[in-house]
């Protein structure tokens, strides 16, 4: 059968007896890990204690499944056998041992297989069509930017918060769906404001307590045009493996947000009303409005041809450092007007 990891507590209440696998599949790292958690507790409860795990690779040797199985333990009658797939796709001779497990499962031991997302070829083929019908198989989704706002009031609760509707936009916003993240941010509400309502200042001053430095100090650094400081955390992102997608994205949404707020200005929409509009909060309202004033939108406009050079780079489609046109990037914000030629494509 099939569930979902927000329906799996439920799901692990009614079923009796336990099946003999269970599989967690799908890219979301957090949810990911949580179902699995919930499911080895799950089996402990009903005395699996220990618990072997096998990482699979090219030269994984399937038969090792079944010598596993078929051993006995001396140190516990029943036994959770993790098989970690990651990415890798089953050949005939490994669908075909998995299916001949399944088809005689141990009574004593549990399977837990863990993969990513899989594709729709997988899900049609034999091996898989057998975990699902003989065992419970967890599949997850990324949560929908709608939900968001949603789960995140959710999880504050589970930690004793509550959450004006602000803080939790703003939360929502901060986090871009980056599950590990809000869960980070989250716990370190609950250490600075224990069983408190928290609003939008208060997780805007606990975001810039932190002491590393991440993707949001570089926006406000920006925003103040403050070039030796771009340049420092920029170098502390690479060096610590940040993603230059990630460096990518926040750059080029503020670049988006100083264009809609000249454009809004323009049109004679209130400033606050923009801000609510563009998810503009605390202490960034008086650094937006003062980049809005001094970057003209014909060089913000430039500056997204720029984003675009920086993300071929990326991709490999341009053949140049994408950390260069980020530097280039973020000093221009900045007000340092560099002159320098547009790489050339092709």
């Amino acid at each position: 059968m099939k569930t979902r990891a927000d329906q799996l507590d439920a799901q692990l209440k009614r079923l009796s007896p336990v099946p003999p696998v269970f599989m967690v599949t799908g890219d979301e790292p957090l949810q990911h890990a949580e179902s699995c958690d919930k499911i080895r507790q799950y089996l402990r409860n009903d005395g699996f204690t220990e618990r072997e795990v096998m990482h699979v690779d090219a030269g994984f040797a399937w038969e090792s499944l079944l010598e596993s199985a078929n051993a006995l333990s001396l140190f516990a009658e029943r036994k959770i056998i993790e098989l970690r797939l990651g990415s890798q796709k089953l050949d005939k001779k490994a669908s075909g041992l998995l299916q001949r497990y399944l088809e005689n499962p141990a009574p004593d031991n549990a399977l837990l297989i863990m993969a990513d997302r899989l594709d729709a070829g997988a899900k049609k083929s034999a091996w898989f069509k057998q975990v699902e019908k003989c065992g419970l198989v967890v599949e997850i989704w990324p949560i929908d930017l709608d939900q968001l706002p949603g789960w995140v009031a959710h999880r504050a609760r589970l930690l004793g918060l509550e959450l004006t509707p602000d803080a939790t936009q703003l939360l929502t916003a901060r986090i871009e769906g980056n599950l590990l993240a809000a869960r980070q941010e989250l716990d370190k509400l609950s250490l600075l404001y224990p069983s408190q309502t928290i609003d939008a200042e208060q997780v805007i001053e606990a975001v810039a307590d932190s002491s590393r430095f991440d993707i949001f100090a570089l926006s406000d650094a920006v925003l103040q045009g403050d070039p030796a400081r771009c340049q420092k955390i920029l170098l502390v992102l690479k060096q610590e493996g940040v993603e230059s997608t990630l460096v990518l994205w926040a750059l080029s949404r503020e670049i988006r947000t100083l264009l809609n707020v000249q454009r809004g200005l323009a049109n004679g929409v209130a400033y606050d009303t923009l801000c609510q509009r563009e998810k503009i909060w605390g202490k960034r309202k008086g650094m937006v409005r003062k980049a809005s004033q001094k970057i003209p939108a014909q060089q913000l406009e430039s500056l997204l041809g720029l984003c675009h050079d920086a993300d071929q780079a990326i991709k490999g489609q341009l053949k140049t450092d994408p950390w260069l046109l980020l530097s280039m990037l973020s000093l221009e914000l900045c007000g340092c007007h560099l002159n320098l030629p547009r790489p050339v494509h092709g």
